[in-house]
């Protein structure tokens, strides 16, 4: 059999023999959001003159303040062999969220605080890096993840009161400590004493301080497998407790903490008395009293070097 008859075998495109022999990348399209966390003014121009480089019908398109979520569905409209996108962790989330399972390749470039996916994908914080590896070595694959109501994520959620500390982290960032001091007296009033309840695959009824849902692109324990997300119940009953956790993730594994009960899962349902604070791939979102969470095995597909750099982390 013919390299070109066998399906298995790498797809090279001759008029882009430089480009990454695995997949098709003709067209590629990419998005910049100047205003996010580390893309800058000049990344719009930067990009176009990177993208000149290589033998690719390339276009950049700089976000305006309109509807993000209209840009990005306009951009996929177009049908590009490649979606790359420089932003924040939200938007890149919107982008693989509208792609789905079956749209273009996603690129997820470091263009945010966290940028929690593109970490995990491509292991930099330098998105031209990051874009450059992309076109020459990326590999398709399906990216699993996990569905919260209508919010979605590939990397981890967490879902609880240490949730509530993100917003002061970001308040830090803008240089906003009036509002970083509101941010921290808020989630130090609800610390040790909001606690939710949770239920794994219809098991019985627990609580925790917060439950971690960590996705098989970034969670050592699942290695590799793509049938769950790893659950992981943090449960420290005071200050102390807290931090022998915070110094067992740092000197060694914290699932081996006593305030950590961890299990494989596909489903999970999660309630509190009052809306439940969340942190999904980095970014704060307030979710209802109730919140149901199921598994994705396909939710999009990426174009990364492989194998992934993927690093285990809540």
């Amino acid at each position: 059999m013919s390299p070109a008859a066998d399906p298995a075998a790498p797809i090279v495109d001759p008029a882009a023999a430089r480009l990454t022999p695995h997949a098709v990348v003709r067209t590629v399209t990419l998005l910049v959001n100047p205003r996010s966390g580390s893309t800058g003014p000049g990344a719009g121009e930067r990009a176009r003159a990177l993208l000149a480089e290589w033998p690719v019908r390339a276009q950049v398109i700089v976000l305006g303040s309109e509807d993000f979520e209209a840009q990005i569905a306009a951009a996929l409209a177009g049908k590009p062999d490649l979606l790359a996108v420089l932003a924040g962790d939200g938007t890149a989330r919107t982008a693989a969220a509208l792609a789905g399972p079956d749209g273009p390749l996603i690129a997820p470039l470091p263009g945010g605080t966290m940028s929690m996916l593109s970490r995990a994908l491509y292991g930099t914080t330098d998105w031209v890096e990051a874009l450059t590896a992309t076109l020459e070595a990326g590999v398709p694959r399906d990216v699993s993840g996990g569905k919260i109501g209508g919010h979605v994520f590939y990397c981890a959620a967490i879902l609880g009161s240490p949730a509530l500390w993100a917003p002061a982290r970001e308040a830090v960032r803008r240089g906003r400590l009036d509002l970083a001091w509101s941010y921290a007296r808020k989630a130090l009033r609800r610390a040790f004493g909001g606690r939710v309840r949770y239920r794994l695959d219809g098991g019985p009824v627990r609580r925790a301080e917060a439950l971690a849902l960590l996705c098989p692109l970034i969670s050592r324990a699942l290695n590799g497998s793509e049938d769950g997300l790893e659950a992981a119940a943090l449960s420290p009953a005071d200050a102390a407790e807290a931090f022998r956790l915070a110094y067992h993730a740092m000197t060694s594994d914290w699932r081996h903490d006593p305030a950590v009960l961890t299990a494989k899962v596909r489903t999970a349902r999660v309630e509190a008395r009052s809306r439940i604070p969340a942190v999904l791939d980095g970014e704060s979102v307030l979710l209802g009293p109730r919140a149901r969470v199921r598994f994705q095995p396909r939710a999009f597909r990426a174009l990364a070097p492989a194998p992934p750099a993927a690093a285990d982390s809540v």
